[in-house]
């Protein structure tokens, strides 16, 4: 299947990191959704009842990297991934998730991990 729905640089203010003052400062966190999903019924039906309403989507990712807080960010991607997939429409998700402040010794610009995961 390749019809995809994409939702690109959600940002999140949340405390993931093992660091402890990771846990005690909000910081920004960028998330890309790739989501797999059959969407001919909706390009013939012009009908929202056939497609992903990818603004509850993106308030579902919202709430996901905003709540509870973890170490790794895979562990924020897989959470963010488990979610899309309790949708029955999704076959596939892809989710990258961002930490451009991420506390590391040498300067870039960011640092993501990007999972791939199927129903």
């Amino acid at each position: 299947m390749t019809d995809r729905i994409d939702l690109t640089g959600i940002e999140v203010f949340a405390r993931h990191g093992v660091f402890e003052r990771e846990q005690e400062k909000a910081q920004m966190f960028r998330v890309d959704v790739s989501l797999y999903a059959e969407l001919a019924p909706a390009g013939l039906s012009d009908d929202l009842d056939d497609t992903l309403d990818y603004g509850a989507l993106a308030i579902e990712v919202r709430e996901v990297v905003g709540g509870e807080s973890h170490r790794l960010i895979e562990r924020v991607a897989t959470r963010v991934a488990e979610t899309m997939l309790t949708h029955e429409r999704v076959s596939r998700v892809v989710v990258t998730v961002h930490k451009p402040d991420a506390p590391v010794e040498v300067a870039l610009r960011d640092v993501s991990v990007t999972i791939d995961r199927k129903r």
